[in-house]
């Protein structure tokens, strides 16, 4: 039985960023047309250097909405800690996590609100922006979270985007959002969306993942182990994601055997945290 969402309270957005704010700011910008403003952005920084704090300091000026900047020392790709630091300086009840390369729609907090609800975390997906397309809108700074559908259907056709389906909306109480309710694999770490307590319980990220892949999976299972379980944000959540050279996966393997051993032992809690419950 499907339900709607009763959370009226603020919604904490956690953006994490590394050294790329001509694409933090269209970020940003989309976040100026939320329909639903009850929302805050917490910004977690991997260690970027000082032209990402003066594009954050700038956009707060005009920026809709209340932005916190956290940042942390350069040691190597360490997404995990970053986003222990959002979780434990989010003032909402209720988390999302983009990364800082997705543009969202003018719904995207409206429908992550409808689809929250007690003992479900939220996966959603994602359309892929071209190469050309991407450092066309980034060069020229334009904003396309708000074009209408049949702008992103000509999108489609020249190429531009991977897919247009996925932005078609489907109706947040549909039954459909309840299948597969153990799938983890159908989560993505730049779309996804946790109740705070959920998270505090399983004491947040594991901090052991160092370096690209799987952290996002990671916490998945050991929500599902904890009783969590998935529910889909397709088609109601779907985020706009600019095309970026793929990260170093030097540790991809130490990382995956991680993962092998939280879905074999059926961890719930993580072997390294900062995050203080």
């Amino acid at each position: 039985m499907t339900k709607n969402s009763s959370y009226n309270g603020l919604i904490s957005v956690v953006i994490s960023t590394y050294n790329w704010p001509e694409a933090l700011y269209l970020v940003l910008l989309s976040f100026q047309h939320q329909v639903d403003k009850n929302f805050e952005v917490v910004i977690v920084d991997d260690g970027s250097t000082i032209e990402t704090k003066n594009t954050i300091d700038q956009f707060s000026k005009v920026a809709h909405f209340p932005i916190t900047h956290l940042w942390q020392e350069d040691k190597g790709f360490r997404l995990s800690r970053a986003r222990n630091m959002g979780i434990q300086s989010a003032k909402g009840d209720y988390l999302i996590f983009i990364d800082g390369d997705c543009i969202v729609r003018p719904s995207f907090i409206q429908n992550h609100r409808a689809l929250a609800e007690k003992g479900y975390y939220v996966a959603g997906n994602r359309v892929l922006l071209s190469q050309r397309f991407s450092t066309y809108i980034l060069k020229n700074r334009i904003d396309i979270s708000n074009k209408s559908l049949f702008s992103f259907s000509l999108y489609r056709c020249k190429g531009y985007i991977n897919r247009f389906h996925s932005l078609l909306s489907l109706s947040t109480n549909h039954p459909r959002r309840y299948a597969k309710k153990t799938n983890w694999q159908k989560g993505k770490g730049c779309n996804m969306a946790f109740w705070r307590k959920d998270l505090i319980q399983v004491y947040g990220f594991e901090e052991a993942f160092e370096g690209w892949g799987y952290e996002d999976s990671d916490i998945m299972i050991r929500l599902i182990n904890h009783g969590t379980m998935r529910k889909s944000g397709y088609f109601s959540t779907t985020i706009l994601h600019l095309w970026h050279h793929e990260a170093s996966k030097t540790l991809e393997k130490e990382n995956y055997q991680r993962l092998e051993d939280t879905l074999k032992k059926a961890y719930t809690l993580p072997t390294k945290t900062s995050l203080i419950a």
